[in-house]
């Protein structure tokens, strides 16, 4: 069966490259020789902000005859001659009135790029946050800034985002079915300068950068945000739904229409990425050890647009060693943890494989991923030689496509095979909002039995009225020796309003299913989930701007209907003006161990069924505070025993370039077998010289695996899409009585450069 579906997959894959261009809606190739669009009657010469005679907000592009540049200066003629963009609404905290700061907004373009520019006027300009530069830095999102999301293809479900601060920090991502992935990275520029009346900010958006129909005149969503996070302020170019806060952002059915667009002919455009690198590795965990071992190595990438909408990524010899180290993390259950996905050429597009999720939000952990990445190049946390591979990404007319091949080299030190993995993925959208959908997955070489693992799925997600989704899906492995009882399925319903939530969820995991390119954290388990939850706003508080009451029933049994898990929780939340928040949560928590569970070393929690209680509380300072983050602290009974909780995880800022990000968790466990700690102490600090070059050191101890690990990197975007990276990583144990011994060791040099045609 096996080598069948490899054949498949191979006519697949040249199919769908030789074919794809086929696929486009032929009204999309016709839509070349249109003529401009109807404006509604509105001129773009009098207005660049109109409404056509549904309602809808039409936002008109200018056209200039001179390019300009990000220096985050409007001094160009244009600025004098175009009218700007105004009128934003806020979203948060008064929905539906004007932005509360003066607010001009620009697009441009000419025949190469696509222009979007600000003048943000704040009347409390020391209030500004803007303490992250770093490129596609986690808390953009939590500064002043502007944001520009494109739906390119106009179909309200993807599209494009690029966000700027006041401090210069950029960011770039994709959207789908109104998700984000902000791991994708693309070629634009853009710069943020401050004054007394407030900031002003550019970018530069190439079309090569963009994805979109065939034709001149173009017609796209648009959505234009403005944070102002010293008021805990968004505003929005139209009016949008206060609970998806910069989730609305990506709701592109919500967004304005963008108007008066000509763009250039979409080439298939060719990016050439090689990469030249030398590494000196030190393990004496090896067997045999290793010390001092120089290696030089080449690569390189290529992607390619097959057509406008379809893109071709090859890679040959990858390497990851740029890589950040995963941080540690407290695991006190039964069960294993998810560590994310870091590496590029997996995140970027990886939102196009996501199977089974609902526009909802997740409901919880229990839930199998059929594809997670990190299955491919990695045995545990050792790093598998990739031999090469390519991927196909995009869209054709309705259909979204996702086909994904790749070769991992042996590897005698990691006890790996050389492997072969496959993935394909095909969405179909239908209805206004909705899809359906197919995932195939292979693993040549299986680890649970002889030969190879194939898994098949069916999802689809429907929404039929505003804020109600229906996600459902259906998978089934096949592995030798196991099969039977080998399926999963899920089905969720979700009513998610700002003021109101309610959820249910059910999960079945046989006992035989076993996706060998995807995670299942809990095996053979029915699971019930419900969840509600009340948010009214406030209206005369000044210091509580929304409140959250939510009421919480996990319920997981075997498949033999016997109760393994409980979890039974209420939770309060103060959602505060300046965006701080306190949340009390109270849970009643049941564990059925139908084996002894080794909790750390030398202790082991008998087999039986245990009741525990456990109050949490947490306390979260926004972004503007000089110290932000979540702390907490939680007590309560821990199976036979009892278990005390205090952690810390956020950002101290010491200047606008160099902040501290520490993680702390504390565990405090008496049990009848014994007490002991379990301890994680880390800590990140980032030094950004600018935008585009900063250098971070990543240092952790962890008391479950008694090391102490140092990851130091430097990066340097030294040209758009072009770097340089210098990475050091250590590991030490903390065992033995006289220092601290040395278990690994590296250092790499890797520089890249990105040509493109």
């Amino acid at each position: 069966m096996n080598q069948a579906f490899l054949r498949a997959v191979r006519l697949c894959w040249r199919g769908l490259i030789l074919s794809a261009a086929l696929l486009v809606p032929a009204s999309a190739v016709a839509q070349s020789g249109s003529a401009p669009i109807d404006a509604g009657g509105a001129s773009p010469a009098s207005s660049v902000v109109s409404t056509d005679p549904s309602g809808r907000v039409l936002v008109h592009a200018t056209r200039i005859s001179q390019p300009m540049h990000a220096d985050g200066r409007l001094d160009e003629p244009a600025y004098r001659d175009v009218p700007s963009i105004h009128g934003l609404i806020q979203q948060v905290p008064k929905n539906g009135t004007p932005v509360s700061e003066q607010t001009e907004m620009w697009l441009l373009f000419d025949d190469d790029n696509l222009y979007f520019s600000c003048r943000c006027g704040d009347s409390n300009p020391k209030g500004i946050v803007a303490n992250d530069m770093r490129r596609d830095s986690t808390s953009i999102t939590n500064q002043d800034g502007i944001a520009i999301g494109l739906d390119t293809f106009n179909d309200h479900r993807s599209g494009y985002t690029f966000t700027l601060t006041a401090a210069g920090a950029l960011r770039d991502g994709t959207t789908t079915e109104e998700r984000s992935n902000f791991d994708w990275n693309t070629v634009f520029d853009g710069a943020a300068t401050r004054s007394a009346e407030g900031w002003i900010g550019e970018m530069v958006i190439p079309f090569k950068s963009l994805r979109y129909r065939p034709g001149r005149e173009q017609t796209w969503d648009i959505q234009l945000r403005r944070n102002i996070r010293s008021k805990n302020e968004m505003a929005y170019i139209t009016k949008v739904n206060p609970a998806w806060l910069q989730r609305a952002l990506h709701h592109y059915s919500e967004a304005a229409t963008l108007v008066g667009l000509e763009a250039p002919p979409a080439a298939h455009n060719l990016e050439v990425k090689p990469y030249a690198m030398s590494s000196l590795t030190t393990d004496r965990l090896a067997r045999p050890a290793i010390n001092n071992d120089v290696k030089p190595d080449v690569g390189v990438d290529v992607k390619y647009g097959v057509t406008e909408s379809l893109t071709a990524d090859l890679t040959y010899n990858t390497d990851f060693a740029q890589v950040e180290a995963d941080e540690a993390q407290v695991n006190l259950t039964r069960f294993s943890i998810v560590f994310p996905e870091k590496r590029e050429f997996f995140l970027e597009g990886g939102d196009i494989f996501n199977f089974g999720r609902s526009p909802g939000g997740d409901l919880g952990g229990d839930a199998p991923n059929i594809f997670y990445s990190r299955r491919i190049g990695l045995s545990g946390a050792r790093p598998v030689p990739v031999l090469g591979g390519g991927r196909l990404t995009g869209k054709a007319g309705p259909w979204t496509l996702g086909a994904l091949n790749i070769e991992t080299q042996r590897d005698a030190a990691a006890k790996a095979r050389q492997t072969n993995f496959t993935v394909v993925r095909m969405k179909r959208d239908i209805l206004r909002q909705s899809s359906v959908g197919l995932l195939l997955t292979n693993r040549s070489v299986a680890t649970a039995a002889p030969g190879g693992n194939f898994v098949w799925g069916a999802d689809g997600s429907f929404t039929f009225v505003r804020n109600v989704f229906l996600t459902a899906y259906v998978a089934q492995s096949r592995t030798e020796g196991r099969s039977g009882n080998d399926l999963n399925y899920r089905g969720q319903f979700n009513y998610t309003s700002d003021r109101y939530v309610l959820a249910f969820d059910r999960i079945v995991v046989e006992k035989d299913f076993n996706p060998e390119v995807g995670f299942v954290p809990r095996t053979n388990f029915r699971r019930n989930l419900a969840q509600a939850r009340f948010s009214p706003r406030t209206t005369r508080n000044r210091i509580v701007r929304q409140w959250n009451y939510q009421g919480d029933l996990n319920y997981v049994t075997d498949n033999g209907n016997r109760l393994e898990s409980r979890n039974l929780a209420g939770t309060f939340r103060a959602d505060l003006h300046n965006s701080d928040a306190l949340t009390v949560q109270y849970s009643r928590l049941y564990e059925f161990l139908a084996a002894p569970f080794a909790i750390a070393t030398g202790v082991r929690i008998p087999t039986g069924g245990y009741g525990f209680t456990n109050t949490r509380v947490e306390y979260s300072a926004g972004s503007q505070h000089q110290i932000s983050g979540s702390s907490s602290f939680e007590v309560g009974s821990f199976y036979n025993g009892n278990k005390k909780t205090a952690a810390f995880r956020g950002r101290v800022e010491l200047t606008t370039q160099l902040g501290v990000e520490p993680n702390i968790s504390l565990n405090w466990i008496d049990l009848p077998q014994k007490r002991f700690t379990n301890t994680v102490i880390g800590g990140r600090t980032v030094y950004t010289m600018t935008p585009r070059m900063f250098v971070a050191a990543l240092v952790q101890y962890s008391s479950s695996n008694t090391s102490l690990s140092t990851n130091l990197r430097f990066r340097w975007e030294y040209l758009p899409g072009s770097e340089l990276f210098v990475v050091y990583t250590e590991g030490r144990s903390t065992l033995g009585d006289v220092g601290v011994p040395l278990e690994n060791r590296g250092l790499v040099v890797k520089f890249n450069r990105l040509f493109r045609f």
